[in-house]
C-alpha cells in the first residue's frame, strides 16, 4: 500500500517537472527578476525641475504628444556631457549634418526589415539554446553559456594584433597571465 502510495506521489512529480520544462511562452535567458526583492533603480526616471518663467503668457499651450520643457532627453544629455552641441540633434534623433557619415554608412543598402529579421533570427537561437530543464525550472540565467561562442576573446585577439604588428597601447593586461 505504501509503495503504491509513494509511487504515485511520484509519478505526479515527474509529470509536473515534465510540464514544466514544456512551456510555450518565449524564452528569456537571463532572469533580472531572480533574487530581486528591492525596487529597480534603473526604471525610475527622474524629470529636470520645473522653472517658473518670468512671463507666464509666453508659454505654449500644452500639445498632446509634444515633448516639454522638464521632459528628459536623454541623446541630447549624452552629447552634451560628451562636449557636443546638442541643439545640433533634430526630433528624430539622427544627427542632422551628418549626411556624410549616413551616405558613407548606407552605402551598399538598408535593409528596412533588418530589425524584425535579426528578431526573429534571436527568437530563433533563444528557442535552441534555452537551458537545461532544471535551470529553466528554477528560472536561472543561462544567458551567458548560450552565448558563450558568440564572445569575443578580447585577450587572444590583442595578441593577434600585437604580433601582426597592430599597436595596442591601452589594452589592459591578461588577468590569466599574471
Amino acid at each position: 500500500m505504501r509503495a503504491t502510495v509513494l509511487a504515485r506521489a511520484g509519478v505526479l512529480l515527474a509529470l509536473c517537472v515534465a510540464v514544466a520544462g514544456c512551456e510555450r511562452r518565449e524564452p528569456g535567458l537571463m532572469q533580472p527578476q531572480r533574487g530581486q526583492n528591492t525596487p529597480d533603480e534603473f526604471a525610475i526616471l527622474p524629470s529636470k525641475p520645473i522653472e517658473i518663467p518670468d512671463n507666464l503668457a509666453a508659454l505654449p499651450a500644452p500639445t498632446s504628444g509634444v515633448a516639454n520643457r522638464t521632459d528628459v532627453n536623454p541623446r541630447a544629455e549624452a552629447v552634451a556631457a560628451l562636449g557636443g552641441n546638442p541643439a545640433r540633434i533634430e526630433l528624430d534623433g539622427k544627427l542632422g549634418s551628418d549626411g556624410a557619415l549616413i551616405r558613407q554608412t548606407t552605402r551598399y543598402g538598408v535593409d528596412p526589415q533588418i530589425r524584425t529579421n535579426l528578431a526573429e533570427a534571436d527568437l530563433e537561437f533563444r528557442k535552441r539554446n534555452r537551458g537545461r530543464l532544471m535551470e529553466r525550472l528554477f528560472g536561472l540565467t543561462t544567458y551567458y553559456d548560450a552565448y558563450e561562442r558568440e564572445e569575443l576573446d578580447q585577450h587572444g585577439t590583442t595578441w593577434l594584433f600585437r604580433r601582426n604588428g597592430v599597436g595596442t597601447s591601452a589594452a589592459p593586461p591578461n588577468p590569466e597571465a599574471e
